[in-house]
């Protein structure tokens, strides 16, 4: 999220605050690099945050897989997030990925009724942003589900980003407040969560930079999804 924000904000309402995946076992055995980048292609239309597992097998092979380990095996987590700052994400299938109806539903639902936001837009946003990542920290610095950057943290008055409470909510607040800043306007209202709400005023509607572009239209495509099945 942008750090940009406007103290009306203050007037806003305040509030208190995987769908079960089934994924094929994709393993692949391997001793060079290019197998491993093989693995993260295979996985990158699944999921917005690639989680593969490494480790050596009994034969001495080294294994790389979305499928956790034997649980007498040693092994290394490797995570490939697609943050909202990537425009290079469009490599995930956004059209396919599995949604997630069920991670943080008390937390999202107080939110969304004290805000007046529909759930369908806070869990868009919050896929978008970190995958359901409670600890996902942006190369900008933005923090938590929501990805709110620490400026935005101290208008919204949220003091730890990483508690799903006080981020979903921070959040919440925030969109808010950019749908009242544009009449409802949903594509203006995520083009400015994602670069901040005096670009979208001084572009006259969604800026033409690359990644808040690719932004709108992948919070577009999550919330017509989370929509009709929520």
């Amino acid at each position: 999220m942008h750090p940009e924000f406007c103290k009306r904000l203050r007037k806003a309402p305040s509030g208190a605050n995987r769908e079960d995946r089934e994924i094929k076992d994709i393993r692949y055995s391997m001793t060079r690099l290019g197998g491993l980048i093989a693995v993260i292609a295979a996985l990158a239309p699944l999921s917005a945050v690639g989680q593969v597992y490494k480790w050596v097998d009994k034969d001495g092979i080294i294994t790389y897989s979305n499928v956790a380990p034997p649980q007498d095996a040693e092994y290394d987590v490797l995570r490939f997030p697609c943050y909202a700052s990537d425009p290079k994400c469009r490599a995930v299938a956004w059209e396919k990925v599995p949604l997630n109806t069920r991670s943080f539903a008390s937390e999202i639902g107080v939110a969304a009724r004290s805000n007046a936001v529909d759930e369908s837009l806070i869990r868009a946003i919050i896929h978008a942003e970190s995958a359901y990542q409670i600890d996902a920290v942006s190369p900008r610095g933005a923090q938590g589900l929501m990805q709110l950057m620490p400026d935005t943290q101290a208008e919204l008055e949220v003091n730890d980003p990483f508690d799903p409470v006080q981020n979903i909510d921070g959040g919440a607040r925030y969109l808010a407040w950019l749908l009242g800043e544009f009449e409802g306007d949903l594509e203006l209202a995520a083009a400015a969560y994602n670069a901040g709400p005096g670009a979208v005023r001084r572009f006259r509607g969604v800026p033409p930079y690359d990644e808040t572009q690719e932004y709108v239209r992948r919070v577009s495509i999550l919330y017509r999804r989370y929509s009709q099945v929520l």
